[in-house]
């Protein structure tokens, strides 16, 4: 039987998919982020092998057919583009003692996002999550790409460069430098250390507010990456003005993204990916970005890219993915999720 492995690596999260050849999908299951660029290769290692464990454990669980529950004969790793220099041998290894019985391919995890929502061989994505993307597509290839250069240097408008402006403007308001802000409870709140009282701002250490010190503290003591776990405090404060100027600045930056990559003679789909991008919508439904989005037909929303990491590893075993094959695909792996949710909320 050909079962096929796909996993998503996000910036947050890794998802793992089996799918046999009809797109029926036997597992699904979850890890930490899978980037190595974020979180190291050797962590990224350990949630690729997390991840395609309990999708081969699911999978197991409810094995028909005669099927292997822990082999498949090949396996697509949709990954972050500075991801793609990752060694297929490190990915190779840490998967085969988990069933891979094939060869690996690395695709691009933008890519993946589009074919998530789209079967269309050209149009466009962006992607708006931990890190922030945009594309053109066409012959189901990429053909443009904008940002996605990770936190250093790059992803403009993502989930990352928000909660960095978070933390900054908090910073920035307890050091005296900057307006006070609805996010200067919430970012303390969000990190447990405790709220904000006028006598605090007048307690001293060196010179600063010990609440400063507490919070740089913690700040520092996290990956650069997961300030990305501050983005949604912009999205609960909109109605603050240093809250909603960081939301407007990340809308205008994801709008440049992906008009760098638009092109008048390529017409087709928006494929949507990324929390960012539909808070955004909501956030703000009459700005630049929502009349940029919304150009042409509606955008198809998509919440990651694992659907289209099991079209691309089906594609590139030799099996055609038409529309009923796409269907099995999408439905398979949101019922995979709902069953998941439903067994977590149980316990």
């Amino acid at each position: 039987m050909c079962t096929v492995l796909a996993i998503d690596a996000g910036g947050t999260t890794t998802r793992a998919v089996i799918v046999d050849r009809s797109g029926r999908c036997l597992g699904l299951g979850l890890a930490s982020s899978g980037n190595p660029v974020s979180g190291g290769i050797d962590a990224a290692m350990a949630s690729l092998a997390s991840a395609t464990q309990r999708a081969r454990a699911a999978m197991g669980a409810g094995s028909q057919n005669g099927a292997e529950p822990d082999q498949f004969t090949s396996a697509v790793v949709a990954m972050a583009g500075a991801g793609l220099n990752a060694p297929l041998e490190q990915i190779s290894r840490a998967l085969a003692p988990l069933g891979l019985r094939g060869p690996v391919e690395i695709v691009p995890d933008v890519l993946a996002t589009y074919c998530s929502g789209a079967l269309a061989p050209d149009g466009y994505v962006l992607v708006a999550g931990t890190g922030a993307v945009a594309a053109r597509i066409e012959d189901r290839r990429l053909a443009a790409v904008s940002d996605g250069l990770g936190w250093l240097l790059g992803d403009a408008g993502s989930g990352y460069w928000i909660g960095h402006r978070v933390a900054s403007a908090v910073t920035a308001y307890l050091d005296g430098r900057a307006p006070q802000t609805a996010l200067t409870d919430l970012l303390l709140a969000a990190l447990q250390l405790p709220a904000l009282q006028l006598p605090a701002l007048a307690e001293h250490r060196d010179e600063r507010p010990v609440v400063l010190l507490q919070l740089l503290g913690a700040l520092y003591a996290m990956r650069p990456a997961e300030l990305s776990r501050f983005a949604p405090l912009a999205f609960q404060a909109r109605d603050d003005e240093v809250a909603r100027s960081i939301l407007v600045d990340a809308a205008a930056a994801l709008v440049d993204t992906l008009s760098s990559v638009r092109d008048p003679a390529v017409d087709g789909p928006l494929v949507l990916g990324g929390s960012v991008s539909s808070g955004l919508l909501l956030a703000l439904p009459g700005g630049p970005f929502a009349r940029s989005i919304r150009e042409g037909a509606p955008p198809i929303t998509v919440p990651d890219g694992i659907a289209g990491a099991a079209v691309l590893g089906l594609e590139r075993a030799g099996i055609p993915v038409d529309e009923d094959t796409f269907q099995q695909i999408t439905n398979g792996i949101t019922a995979l999720r709902d069953a998941a949710r439903l067994a977590g909320d149980s316990q």
